[in-house]
């Protein structure tokens, strides 16, 4: 792991290490569908995504895997994307989030995405939760 790029590195070598990442961040679980379909239908945007915004975004160390899986579910409860918060609140419970600190995040977006948002964000964690009990 590092904070830096390595210029020397292949992209096919950062995809390795954003489908190991991935492996470590679903617990050893398949990954998400949505990953599966990406790769079938977009294998450019595929290669994109698990090569740099996984394998090398991902690979930083400056903030843990939980506290970087918390600051994505706020981002996105934000944005309202929530197929991708359901994602990352499973990566973030499967790394030492609880459920309390999401609901907590659910109420925090409020401020910059509103009440609707809120309201998609506690939806799309309600679905998460269930379906892990």
């Amino acid at each position: 792991m590092s904070n830096t790029i390595n210029p020397d590195q292949t992209t096919a070598e950062r995809r390795k290490r954003g489908d190991e990442i991935v492996s470590h961040l679903t617990d050893g679980a398949p990954r998400p569908a949505s990953l599966d379909a990406l790769e079938r239908d977009y294998p450019f945007l595929s290669n994109a995504v698990s090569a740099f915004a996984v394998g090398e975004i991902f690979d930083r160390t400056v903030l843990d895997i939980r506290t970087r899986q918390l600051a994505l579910c706020a981002a996105f409860a934000a944005l309202g994307l929530t197929d991708f918060l359901k994602i990352h609140a499973g990566y973030a419970l499967n790394h030492g989030a609880t459920e309390d600190e999401l609901k907590e995040i659910v109420n925090l977006t409020i401020i910059p995405g509103g009440f609707p948002r809120a309201i998609m964000a506690s939806q799309a964690l309600s679905q998460v939760f269930t379906s892990r009990s």
